[in-house]
């Protein structure tokens, strides 16, 4: 699996959540439980991964959702 984005935004992270399941694009979400080391600050980012050969697809659902400047590793 490759990193497909990393942020801190829970919204942009359900809803790439969201998209990749609509294109049947299996994805996982790294980090959701470091909050707790963080305090529940939100400071860690969560990634979400993908396999790597669903990577380019992946990339241009989120290039067409608007969203590309989310994209790690372009």
């Amino acid at each position: 699996m490759i990193e497909l984005i990393r942020t801190n935004d829970a919204v942009i992270i359900s809803f790439v959540e969201s998209l990749m399941r609509d294109a049947g694009i299996g994805c996982f979400v790294a980090d959701q439980n470091m909050s707790v080391l963080d305090g529940s600050l939100g400071i860690l980012p969560r990634r979400v991964m993908v396999d790597a050969a669903k990577a380019d697809a992946a990339r241009r659902i989120l290039t067409d959702a608007g969203i590309a400047n989310e994209i790690r590793g372009k």
